[in-house]
Formats: structure tokens, C-alpha cells, sequence
């Protein structure tokens, strides 16, 4: 695996959508890591809702290189913060640590995850007492504790470990009916293939199915040993980095067994899949399938909540349904607040992450498996056929597709801020532009299920390009037609 070169100095601590994150070694280093999950420990106690009386944080970790000596270290600071560390005995998807912090009524969860970043990187996520992410003002009062030091020293000591791994399954498997699950499968011929990507996931949804679903052959995990390495990819659950994935699925569809394939990100809070033909399948499809399954078939509540680069599929399905929908910006704690307030059937956004009101406030990769498999257990069709069966019904058929560009410079950057805040384009490769919405960086509308949404990272000179239409050839054109743009600023 070919790496880009190490930078020389360490980035300032700074929280992004869902955690602070680094080059282990230079950003992440113990000195580092120490006081910011000791500044997390304070905050988790010092803004604890009224009656809330425990002194617990859950501590968890996934497989990546040091991750575990990483979470033990910062037990330690927990304790120096005068606070009760309980410590995961083994690496663990991180939903299964905001599980552990509702069931046992807990401060929250600090995490030593970097999800779905290369190997080299490494993190820490915090998780409040209601089991989501905290929100930005709860990091910048993280921020401000650093800033202005004096933390306390870390105490060294036994820490209490706990099956964090088994209560999250056992709590999962309450939710659902596995048996009926795989006599379904069976029935129908499908087979299940689920690809952790080497991540902390890895085990899940076989466990989840039992005995009986290993017995009828209707489920089989691939990459699920440890590989800090994740096979020389990020652990992301993108298309080039399932192959292997993908020629299994079209192995077995070709065997006669259609098959769909499940894939989760390295610490288990993201999803995508494969259809029977080879397919990959973003929860740009996979959500409004989920919508329309809890919706139609379990007649459950609530309204939609999508992200602003979400696929207007989402609203097509939801409004075919007579549900409300909510477009939010980018990230999950977008999502999470509208569930702590309101009535939400599902939350997600374009990147793998879901969530549901029947679970938690976050994203649940493995949840979200479960209910996929459910729903095509319900419809009795592959995948893709179930898909083109719902695009058909509710007139949504589409391409959708995104490009990660790096700019040459911060400088480049804040010229084509400028360019789009002043004066965005009136047309893209063509067509007329026949609305603008600023929700989350600029999105450009030019038609139904048609739209381009250029949209900056937070701190470095990165421009994120997505982009929705009717076919393939035209979200090329669309995305070559932005890319070009960004690079003649």
C-alpha cells in the first residue's frame, strides 16, 4: 500500500462532525490523547442532565494498531478526572458503546476510533448520556478545557472490563426476530454475504443469525479476522474497495443462490451492500428501501430525516407514503437532534450512516443490516430487483455518484467560496440551474432527481462533489463540468 508522505508537524486538536482524528504518531500521540479524553471525562460529568447521578464512562476501542493500549491509557485519565472508567473486553463497533451507555445509565462513551479513515489514522469519539454524538458547543467547551490546561494527571489502576460486545448483540437480538429471519431467507434462496472489512463489526451479524442461519447456509462473513492494515484500503465502505465482495456475490447468484452482499466500515456504524448482480448499493438506495419497510410493511411512525446530499429518492418514497420529510446539512448530529425531539421513522445520510427511532439516537450499521434483511425477507426479492420494484413505483430512478477533490491550496479554496457565495453558476454542463440551496455548502438544482452540491471540509483545502441524475453519462459529465470549475479558480 502506497502511502501519501507523514506531515511533519502535529494539527491543532480540533473536533470535526463526529470526533477529533489523526495521524497516529503525530496527531494522536499519548501526550495528546491523555488530556483531551480527560477534558471529555469533565464535560461528559459537568453537563450531565439533572438526575443523572452515575459516575460511569464507557470506554471502547476498535481494531486498529494501538487502539486497545490507546483505551486502557485513557481509562486513567478518566480516573484522574475523578470519574469511573469501564472499559469494553474487546474491540467493539461503536454503537455497541452508546448501547452500554443507555442500558447502564452512564455519563457517555469515549471512543478510540477513527471509523472509516485509513489505517494510519486514529481518534476518539465522544458519545453523550443518550447514547449519539455529542454536538458541536458540548466539543467546544472540550476545546476550551484544553485551552486552558490545568487537567488533571492521569491515575494508573485495574480497570473494570464488561461484554460490550455480547449486551449490544443481546440487546439487538431483542429487536428483532432471527428465526423468522432465516427461515425467510431460506425460503426465498437467498444467502447473505457480510464483509466487516476487517473492522470491529466483524462476527456481528453471523452471532445475530445463530446457529440456524449458519446451519441453513444462509449467511457467510468474509474479512472478518483483524488487520490493522484493513487489506491495504481504507476500511470505507466504498465500491473499489469491495472486490472481493462483489465477485462473491456474482459467484453465487451465477451458482443459482442470489445473493446480496452487507459491508460495514471499521467500527461498525456505517453500511452499504451489494446486489445480486454485482451492484453497489450507497443508503442512497438503501434508505428509501428502509423507509418504505417500516413504513408500509411495519406501519411504523414518524418523519424523514435526510441530509442535504441525500437522494431525492428518500423524499420520493417517503412522500409516496404520506410522510414528512426534514433535509438537514451533513452529519449524523444534524439527524440525532431532530430524533431527540421529534417522531423520526429513519434518519441517514449519503455516506453509510442510519438510524432509526425504534433504536438509538446514532447510526447502527448492524441494526440496519438486520432491517435490510428484513425487508427483503418481507418483499421475497433480491436486492435489485427490489429496488428497481420501488424506483418504478415511485418515480425515482437515478445515478448518483461523488467526487473527493483536493484543491491545490486554502487560498483556491476561499476563491471559489467567494465565486459561489457571489455569483453560483446559472447553468451545469448544460442545463439551466433552477434553484440554489444553501443549506450545506451550495447545492444546484437543474431538475428532478438531477442536482450537483458543491460542499467544502471543515478545516483543510478539500471540496466535496456530489451529484444525482437521471443516468450515468450525465453525472460524469456533471462532476468532470464541477471539477473543471474548481480547478480554473
Amino acid at each position: 500500500m502506497a502511502s501519501a508522505p507523514l506531515p511533519l508537524e502535529a494539527g491543532p486538536i480540533h473536533f470535526g462532525t463526529d470526533g477529533w482524528r489523526g495521524i497516529l504518531g503525530v496527531d494522536i500521540t499519548m501526550e495528546r490523547l491523555l488530556p483531551v479524553a480527560a477534558a471529555a471525562a469533565r464535560e461528559l460529568a459537568a453537563s450531565a442532565p439533572e438526575g443523572l447521578d452515575s459516575q460511569e464512562v464507557v470506554i471502547g476501542y476498535d481494531r486498529r494498531f494501538l487502539a486497545p493500549e490507546l483505551a486502557e491509557a485513557i481509562a486513567a485519565a478518566v480516573r484522574g478526572a475523578d470519574l469511573v472508567p469501564l472499559l469494553a473486553a474487546s474491540p467493539v463497533p461503536t454503537p455497541a458503546c452508546s448501547w452500554a451507555v443507555v442500558e447502564r445509565k452512564a455519563l457517555g462513551a469515549l471512543v478510540i476510533t477513527a471509523s472509516h479513515n485509513p489505517p494510519e489514522w486514529l481518534g476518539l469519539k465522544i458519545k453523550g448520556p443518550f447514547g449519539g454524538s455529542v454536538e458541536g458547543d458540548f466539543t467546544a467547551r472540550v476545546e476550551r478545557r484544553l485551552a486552558a490546561g490545568g487537567l488533571s494527571v492521569p491515575i494508573p489502576g485495574d480497570t473494570e472490563r464488561f461484554d460490550a460486545m455480547g449486551t449490544y448483540l443481546a440487546g439487538l437480538g431483542a429487536k428483532i426476530d432471527a428465526p423468522a429471519l432465516v427461515r425467510g431467507l431460506a425460503a426465498s434462496g437467498l444467502q447473505v454475504i457480510v464483509d466487516p472489512m476487517h473492522g470491529s463489526a466483524a462476527g456481528g451479524l453471523p452471532a445475530l443469525l445463530g446457529e440456524a442461519g449458519a446451519a441453513a447456509g444462509v449467511i457467510r462473513e468474509i474479512r472478518g479476522e483483524r488487520d490493522p492494515l484493513f487489506g491495504g484500503h481504507p476500511p470505507e465502505p466504498l465500491a473499489p474497495y469491495l472486490e472481493q465482495l462483489i465477485a462473491d456475490v456474482r459467484q453465487a447468484t451465477a451458482s443459482g443462490r442470489p445473493a446480496v452482499g452487507i459491508v460495514f466500515d471499521g467500527d461498525g456504524d456505517r453500511i452499504a451492500a451489494v446486489d445480486e448482480q454485482g451492484r453497489f448499493c450507497s443508503t442512497q438506495l438503501l434508505m428509501p428501501l428502509l423507509i418504505d419497510h417500516l413504513a408500509r410493511a411495519r406501519g411504523l411512525g414518524g418523519r424523514v430525516v435526510k441530509t442535504v446530499s441525500g437522494s431525492d429518492l428518500m423524499a420520493l418514497v417517503a412522500a409516496d407514503l404520506g410522510r414528512e420529510v426534514i433535509e438537514r446539512p451533513v452529519g449524523f448530529k444534524y439527524i440525532a437532534a431532530e430524533m431527540l425531539s421529534s417522531e423520526v421513522l429513519v434518519g441517514g445520510e449519503e455516506s453509510g450512516g442510519v438510524g432509526f427511532g425504534i433504536h438509538l439516537p446514532e447510526r447502527d450499521a448492524l441494526f440496519a443490516a438486520l432491517l435490510l434483511i428484513e425487508a427483503l425477507v418481507e418483499g421475497g426479492l433480491p436486492l435489485g430487483a427490489r429496488l428497481e420494484a420501488l424506483q418504478e413505483r415511485c418515480g425515482g430512478a437515478s445515478i448518483y455518484d461523488r467526487l473527493d477533490l483536493r484543491l491545490p491550496d486554502m487560498a483556491s479554496r476561499g476563491r471559489l467560496e467567494a465565486l459561489l457565495a457571489q455569483d453560483p453558476p446559472q447553468q451545469v454542463a448544460g442545463a439551466a440551474v433552477l434553484e440554489v440551496n444553501r443549506t450545506d455548502g451550495v447545492k444546484l438544482r437543474m431538475g428532478p432527481s438531477h442536482w450537483l452540491m458543491l460542499r467544502f471540509s471543515g478545516t483543510e483545502p478539500l471540496l466535496r462533489l456530489y451529484c444525482e441524475a437521471p443516468d450515468a453519462d450525465r453525472v460524469q459529465a456533471v462532476l468532470a463540468w464541477a471539477r473543471q470549475l474548481a480547478e480554473g479558480i
